[in-house]
């Protein structure tokens, strides 16, 4: 009898120990970030290594790209795939431009021949003194004059640590209009905290932001003209209706009060 007890006893505790082995290799597989604990050496002028947290939109603002021009320079079939310690190029090589289309070279005609005339006026205005140039002639100096995008008041001042552009107040549906010439290279809402986005670049070394629409009236490769409507004011991803204006150069947000009449 006491034997038969014990070797009950072995049986169930045996058949545990089975269910328990079963139990764990049927299980979820862990995910593993790989990167954690690696050492990583410096990128090269031109690259960046993808951090947690990152996505390949917001690594395209913060470098003054399109994300998907950065999605083709590194045959990146899926933009929402990226991983971390990957390490992706961020400007683009000879051989990496993308193609122009027939509207665009007419673009670029067009603003070669404004560079042009406003390099003419800068050489005659650098006869003047320095102290006779106003804000707005310093402003030009640096290469885009930009129109208000928006007709509101100035409710959020520029501030690089904390507001990376300027908020004008408004009602909902207010016309929001591109401040420059340019090419729509992002029309969505997948960046948080922006709601509703329209990214719209300039050249080679600005691009501005309208964030929080309603609506958005254009979508990605859209040629627009300076002053064209390109939104609707809103409220998405916002605690009140407003539009939040950015101005970036080479990637890093700059005031854009400095470029506004």
């Amino acid at each position: 009898m006491n034997l038969t007890r014990i070797t009950l006893s072995a049986l169930l505790i045996t058949i545990s120990a089975i269910q328990y082995g079963c139990g764990t290799r049927l299980g979820p597989a862990p995910v593993v970030d790989r990167s954690v604990g690696a050492s990583f050496e410096p990128v090269a002028p031109g690259y960046y290594r993808i951090k947690r947290g990152d996505t390949l939109l917001r690594i395209a603002l913060d470098h003054g790209q399109s994300h998907r021009e950065l999605a083709e320079w590194n045959n990146i079939s899926d933009p929402n795939v990226i991983e971390v310690g990957q390490v992706i190029r961020v400007e683009p090589t000879k051989s990496s431009k993308p193609m122009t289309s027939r509207a665009e070279v007419k673009q670029e005609k067009s603003l070669e021949k404004k560079s042009a005339n406003t390099a003419q006026s800068e050489k005659l205005s650098s006869e003047k003194p320095i102290q006779e140039k106003s804000k707005q002639d310093l402003a030009t100096d640096t290469g885009i004059r930009l129109s208000w995008p928006s007709k509101g008041d100035v409710v959020e001042r520029f501030d690089e640590g904390k507001n990376k552009g300027i908020g004008i107040a408004g009602k909902s549906g207010d016309p929001i209009q591109s401040a420059a010439d340019g090419k729509v290279v992002y029309a969505g809402n997948s960046l948080r905290g922006y709601g509703n986005l329209v990214i719209v670049k300039h050249d080679n070394t600005y691009l501005t932001a309208y964030a929080h629409n309603r609506a958005l009236l254009v979508k990605e490769g859209d040629l627009v003209k300076k002053s064209q409507k390109i939104a609707e004011m809103g409220d998405t991803d916002s605690d009140r209706v407003k539009l939040h204006f950015e101005l970036r150069k080479n990637g890093k947000p700059v005031d854009p009060s400095a470029y506004l009449p």
